[in-house]
């Protein structure tokens, strides 16, 4: 009886802090773009074209990759992931956000989050090395599992339920590649950032699973 309710009061601190941790990433988040959304606000720039401008980047990043300039495409990676924190700090700053750029705004970030990792690849794949095959093995799983972890966000706002938690959310994903990439000249420093991404979004998506499960479990007993 004690163990019961010791792990019920257990289950609300975790989900505490998980919580108080999504709000310390959208307060830093919004740090770091106020002042360019304010000078952006003065212009005809709209979060829309942030949003394209920030795949444009990734696509070029891409490029980089294939080509084998991993160091040159950490820094247009990293770019680009700023752009896709300032495209929706923008629309939320200006009024303009609107559920079509949303939806726009996730797709192109999965579209962007498969070019990278599918130029990793490619690269590795035409360019054998010792560690390729780990690489490629890793590459395919760090995206698959990405995916996932953004899968359950969608799929639980789609029914009504909140769902920004987790440990690894896109912001640090990119981060973690963006290291990867540029420490890629020392050996197994990619393999180390693909692993880093693969298991902690295993972990945020058993983080959002069992926050999502907590929540609906409540309503459907309500």
């Amino acid at each position: 009886m004690e163990d019961s309710l010791n792990k019920q009061s257990v289950i609300p601190e975790k989900r505490f802090l998980q919580a108080r941790f999504s709000a310390i990433r959208k307060t830093t988040a919004e740090y770091l773009t106020q002042p360019l959304v304010q000078l952006l606000a003065k212009t005809r720039m709209t979060p829309n074209a942030l949003t394209w401008l920030g795949f444009g980047l990734t696509i070029g990043a891409a490029t980089l990759i294939f080509s084998g300039y991993l160091f040159a495409a950490g820094f247009i990676v990293l770019a680009a992931g700023f752009l896709d924190m300032l495209d929706g700090a923008l629309a939320r700053g200006t009024n303009q956000v609107t559920r079509f750029g949303s939806i726009l705004d996730s797709t192109l970030d999965r579209m962007a989050e498969a070019v990278l990792f599918l130029s990793i690849l490619a690269f590795y794949v035409l360019n054998a090395n010792p560690y390729s095959t780990t690489i490629i093995l890793l590459a395919g799983i760090a995206m698959i599992t990405s995916f996932l972890v953004s899968y359950v966000r969608a799929r639980a706002e789609g029914t009504g339920l909140e769902c920004k938690v987790g440990l690894l959310t896109r912001a640090e994903r990119v981060m973690v590649l963006v290291l990867g990439l540029l420490l890629s000249q020392i050996n197994y420093a990619l393999i180390i950032a693909l692993v880093i991404i693969a298991i902690l979004s295993l972990i945020t998506i058993k983080q959002r699973l069992v926050y999502v499960w907590h929540q609906a479990r409540k309503m459907d007993s309500s």
